[in-house]
């Protein structure tokens, strides 16, 4: 199947899949005006007088009675989903007066495949182009149509554009990353999905289902009172049905369109494609990489890089120095990078970094004296910085809040600020402590932890120093939720003592800890979309049932030693509090409506539920514990061996020595974590010149 008859035949294909769809829906209606027929039957055959008698007339009032209820429910249900607004996309709109070039490129391709052009072009921080049909009246008017007669050359009249035709949404990545001429090979497939597009009836079935499921989701939204619970639950049931009984012909009818497409674009930069395809899984690959290892720090620490789409070619970058595989792809950079068909990239840029902060991580709609721009040359010190020390005041507050004496045993004086030693010491277990390098006060500390069990510190600081028979003054176990504590800000938590093996400690996850629920019924619905994207099948809307946090961290500490399972609690327990309060600060609107140059398009979807995309799943107690303890070890190189902060385009923050990126400390944590034993990290950080029992600064 190639040439003008494999076109052809997809689109017939899709078509006929699409008389299918419609089909389905003349016969829901045809169903819903059954009792209504047979009502009129039976009142006709009244008025004549062939159906007389009494039983007659109980069953015409019966089934008129019906035919009007059914009536009623089909007329709502039919008003539901041609009102329903469906889901869009969140994307940056890019202006025609803000991309005059990218416009023409675009119109120039649609006149090449023969198909009408799209109707406007917007961003989205994501590694896919597809085509979104915004021609619902909830999406408001659609665009005013310009004629650029100075542009359209002879085939002038190809480049005036259908009200109908859908949006181009392009990845942002794509833009950065891609030249040229490599853009316009991957979107030629895209493009050419406009043709299919404006044949009526594919355009009517896609908006039948674009209806059916924005309906199911108003069915699916909240409420209070029982009528509209009834109501919803018939909305809902009715819909589904639908699209249960569409899902297959949709699916083929994409197929049809994604087919003809295919075979439409195979006339332009064929050869190119192949290799552009290459830089797309490339382009994927980088941007994932960026946004989990280098942004989600800094969103965490209540900052955003502005500048996303300029990291991720600078992780590319890298990853072709690195990488043998990528090794030629650098060389791509001499030739003109599509985001110079773009009037003012860096405005853009900065747009699409602010929207891919909402959709992964749920930051808010505009800046702030908590949500403020980065830049890359001041990530390593308004983040990695901050965020490791963050980290290590949090880490010695929960320290605080067990018990845990800030200075260690046979330091100098005075010594009492927050130490790496402290977290040595508390961490490491009597059996791992025979046998690792001893620091000062090492052996005493040992020494009271024999007295108590085997992980179990003493609760007497005078206790290594007291006679063997001295039992020493009467206090709770250590692990005692009455014992008396420094307060902390928030809800108490009751910690069970380390010595219980029975006791159940905190786990991750805890139903009392606030988090954005799993599934919102309010989130926006993935939209129906082109030809080129795979979709979730319709009328799939089963839930999903996720795993029990609290089970896998449960499962995820089993491997910890006790001190270290506490530990982690504590420090889950303090991240939920203050993620709690921070939440209301970040979940306000945004004061100003965006420009209409460059700025999501928060009036076209529903921002409710951000984050809509997490790009993580919750972080586990060990995951956690090692964090911290990886920040608390970066501290104290940086105040006692001079090590610097740095960012890494492909692994995130990175300590420097000399210059150089410090390898191997991650096992160290590890086997600290895992089983209480200190001496890897000893070792390295007596390596690297790194005192341990100095104090380090905090925030």
């Amino acid at each position: 199947m190639t040439g003008i008859g494999g076109v052809e035949m997809g689109a017939q294909a899709a078509r006929s899949r699409a008389l299918a769809v419609l089909r389905i829906r003349s016969r829901a209606l045809a169903v819903a005006l059954l009792p209504a027929a047979a009502a009129v039957i039976l009142l006709v055959g009244g008025s004549t007088g062939h159906l007389p008698g009494g039983g007659w007339d109980v069953l015409r009032w019966v089934v008129s009675v019906l035919a009007l209820c059914v009536l009623l429910a089909a007329a709502g249900v039919a008003l539901v989903v041609a009102r329903s607004r469906p889901a869009v996309t969140p994307t940056v709109t890019v202006a025609e007066e803000s991309a005059p070039d990218l416009y023409r490129m675009v119109r120039d391709l649609a006149d090449r495949l023969d198909v009408p052009a799209p109707s406007a072009i917007a961003l989205t921080p994501d590694c896919d182009s597809w085509l979104e049909d915004r021609t619902h009246p909830a999406h408001g008017p659609p665009p005013a149509e310009k004629h650029h007669d100075d542009l359209a050359g002879p085939g002038g009249a190809a480049h005036r554009r259908s009200a109908t035709a859908p949006v181009l949404v392009i990845g942002s990545p794509f833009l950065w990353w891609m030249r040229v001429g490599e853009l316009r090979a991957v979107l030629a497939p895209v493009v050419a999905g406009t043709g299919p597009s404006a044949q009526p009836d594919i355009a009517a079935a896609r908006r039948f289902i674009r209806g059916l499921d924005a309906a199911v989701a108003v069915a699916s939204a909240g409420r209070r009172d029982p009528l509209s619970r009834v109501a919803c639950a018939g909305l809902g049931w009715a819909s589904r049905l639908l699209l249960r009984s569409c899902r297959g012909h949709a699916a083929e009818m994409e197929r049809g369109v994604a087919a003809a497409a295919a075979e439409r674009a195979q006339a332009v930069d064929y050869g190119l494609r192949i290799v552009a395809q290459e830089q797309v899984g490339l382009a994927y690959a980088g941007w994932d990489r960026l946004l989990t290892r280098v942004a989600l720090p800094a969103w965490r620490m209540g900052r955003w890089p502005s500048r996303l789409d300029v990291g991720v070619v600078a992780a590319l970058t890298e990853l072709s120095r690195r990488d043998r595989l990528a090794e030629g792809f650098a060389s791509r950079l001499g030739e003109r990078p599509a985001c110079d068909l773009l009037e003012e990239p860096g405005v853009m840029d900065e747009a699409v970094s602010l929207l891919a902060a909402r959709l992964f991580h749920g930051g808010p709609a505009e800046t702030g004296a908590d949500w403020s721009p980065v830049g890359w040359e001041e990530y390593p010190e308004e983040v990695v910085d901050r965020t490791w020390r963050t980290d290590a005041a949090r880490l010695h507050r929960v320290l605080d809040t067990l018990g845990v004496r800030r200075a260690a045993e046979g330091t100098a004086p005075g010594t009492d600020g927050p130490t790496l030693a402290r977290v040595l010491d508390h961490l490491t277990t009597p059996d791992a402590a025979s046998t690792a390098p001893l620091t000062a006060g090492s052996d005493a500390h040992a020494a009271a932890e024999t007295q108590n069990g085997p992980g179990i510190p003493s609760a007497d600081p005078d206790a290594a120093r007291r006679p063997a028979d001295d039992p020493g003054p009467s206090r709770p176990p250590y692990g005692d939720s009455d014992a008396s504590r420094p307060p902390v800000d928030g809800p108490a938590v009751s910690h069970p003592a380390y010595d219980d093996p029975d006791a159940s400690h905190p786990a991750y996850g805890d139903p009392g800890a606030s988090r954005p629920p799993v599934d919102d019924p309010d989130a926006p619905q993935p939209p129906y979309g082109d030809p080129g994207t795979p979709h979730p099948s319709y009328g799939d809307h089963a839930t999903p049932v996720p795993a029990t946090p609290a089970e896998d961290d449960e499962d995820d500490l089993a491997d910890t030693t006790a001190r270290g399972a506490a530990l982690a609690a504590g420090l889950t327990a303090q991240l939920a509090r203050e993620e709690a309060e921070a939440r209301p600060a970040g979940a306000r609107a945004p004061s100003s409506a965006p420009g209409p140059a460059a700025g999501p398009d928060a009036a076209l979807w529903d921002d409710r539920a951000l984050p809509l995309l997490p790009l993580q799943p919750p972080r586990t107690g060990r995951e956690i514990l090692t964090a911290h303890i990886t920040a608390m070890v970066c501290c104290a190189a940086m105040d006692t061996a001079g090590a610097a902060p740095a960012l890494d385009w492909l692994d995130g923050p990175s300590l420097l020595f000399d210059g150089a990126r410090a390898a191997d400390l991650a096992p160290s944590v590890l086997s600290l974590v895992e089983t209480g034993d200190p001496g890897p990290l000893r070792a390295w950080m007596t390596e690297l010149g790194i005192r341990p029992e100095k104090p380090v600064r905090l925030v």
